[in-house]
């Protein structure tokens, strides 16, 4: 286990539910003294019986392990031991963006599987030629398995370390010749507005593909790294529970042809088609299977040989997995005829306003094209009579600012007047979870009553 605060709440969940016993932790990524972190996490975790210190700020403390001096005193000489390929191999714990992070365990055969999908030409095609860039840390579902890819081409790897600014990003782009990068929108979002100020600050004549995936990317945001910057983009989805691979954004040849910028966009700004062995459908309310017509919403559920079958150690969330070897995402999507799935909402985040649906990703990406504005999250705030109306939280960019009648009035011709936000919060930072995402729960809890409040 490696983790960058070990005393902090979901740390100690995990631990908990892993039973942990032992802990790798590198000092500088923490928040508290060595000794305070160490101490909350081991009263916490009563398995623990080991803490290995990665020693990059001076030397290992008295009663811990030292991590180069354990691998100093073992042979050079590996000796591959006979392992089945369907035994443990990993496990990652899901984010909790809508709730309780869960462990999700991937066996060596789930994992080598997944890397051979990454290597195809129409997934990702990493290839020995590529130099990756994971803007991902390894405890989000193994930095999207983009690693282990990697590892098995002979490809380049260039990690980041903590600091993930984007100047930071973007210089090691530019020195390593990064050809393929990947991260959760936020980052790119703060890519895109830095390249934006500085166009030829940075040489990034490498890169062949930059993939966004964790949440829904802003059409905006695809369009501007492409027209801008001649930087293209691949939209992603997946989950934890699916290693994460599971639909990719690709053009497919028969839409290409013939096909205008508007239109290769709208394509590009779905989440894409299953990867090979990736089996997909989605359902209403009653498990009833729904057209692939493009307007049908249901929620997406998905079946494949890296596709979990069960939460570790966790009873109460067994109901996500179906009898006849389907995962529940609890992503509503729609499904087009050519297979193309195009997610709405998660489940808990979509709003119910007077028995109508609301999607919060549709406005979100429609705030985030507004050229003030840097991020946007948009949340159910309760409401007296209407039960839930949306909550808009925006960042702007820079030197940049709108007024709420401004922000409305740019999203009013796309979308019916009920759906428009009841108000739109001005914050410093939106907040997010470990690995990027925006953290709704945080916004309802802070937010929820702010309608209410207002009369």
């Amino acid at each position: 286990m490696l983790s960058s605060g070990l005393a902090s709440s979901p740390a100690t969940a995990w631990g908990r539910s892993a039973g942990i016993r032992t802990a790798i932790w590198r000092p500088t990524w923490a928040s508290l003294p060595l000794a305070l972190s160490c101490t909350q996490f081991q009263a916490n975790v009563p398995s623990l019986e080991h803490v290995i210190i990665v020693p990059d700020d001076g030397p290992t403390p008295e009663g811990y392990l030292d991590y180069e001096a354990l691998l100093a005193a073992e042979s050079p000489e590996l000796h591959y031991p006979v392992i089945d390929e369907r035994a443990a191999a990993a496990m990652c714990y899901t984010s909790g963006t809508t709730g309780n992070p869960k462990g999700v365990l991937y066996s060596h055969r789930s994992t080598f599987l997944h890397t051979m999908a990454a290597c195809l030409t129409d997934t990702i095609g990493i290839s020995e030629n590529d130099t990756i860039l994971p803007v991902v840390p390894m405890f989000h579902a193994n930095a999207w398995g983009v690693p282990f890819a990697g590892a098995m081409t002979g490809a380049k790897l260039v990690f980041p370390g903590p600091n993930m600014a984007p100047d930071v990003l973007l210089g090691l782009m530019a020195d390593e010749r990064v050809t393929v990068a990947e991260g959760v929108p936020t980052i790119w979002l703060g890519i895109l507005n830095l390249l934006d100020q500085n166009p030829d600050k940075w040489d990034l004549s490498a890169v062949r593909s930059t993939l966004v995936g964790g949440s829904a990317a802003p059409p905006a945001m695809i369009d501007g790294f492409q027209k801008r910057h001649n930087i293209p983009v691949m939209h992603a989805w997946g989950m934890t529970e699916m290693s994460p691979i599971g639909t990719l954004a690709r053009v497919k040849r028969s839409l290409a042809e013939g096909a205008t910028d508007a239109e290769i966009l709208a394509v590009k700004s779905t989440q894409g088609y299953p990867a090979p062995l990736v089996d997909i459908r989605h359902v209403d309310d009653q498990d009833n299977v729904l057209p692939w017509d493009g307007q049908t919403m249901g929620e997406l559920e998905v079946r494949g040989p890296w596709v979990a079958a069960s939460y570790y150690n966790n009873d109460e969330q067994q109901d996500k997995f179906t009898a006849d070897g389907w995962f529940r995402t609890g992503d509503i999507v729609t499904v087009n005829s050519e297979g193309y799935i195009t997610i709405t909402d998660r489940s808990k985040d979509v709003i119910k306003s007077g028995g109508e649906w609301i999607s919060t990703v549709a406005l979100e990406n429609a705030l985030m094209a507004h050229p003030a504005v840097l991020e946007a999250a948009v949340f159910a705030a309760r409401h007296a009579k209407w039960d839930e109306r949306p909550l808009a939280a925006v960042v702007f960019k820079d030197g940049k600012s709108a007024t709420r009648e401004e922000l409305i009035a740019h999203l009013a011709p796309d979308f019916a007047k009920w759906w428009l936000p009841d108000d739109i919060l001005v914050v410093k930072e939106i907040p997010k979870t470990s690995t990027g995402k925006f953290q709704k729960l945080t916004l309802r809890d802070e937010y929820g009553d702010y309608l209410l409040k207002q009369g």
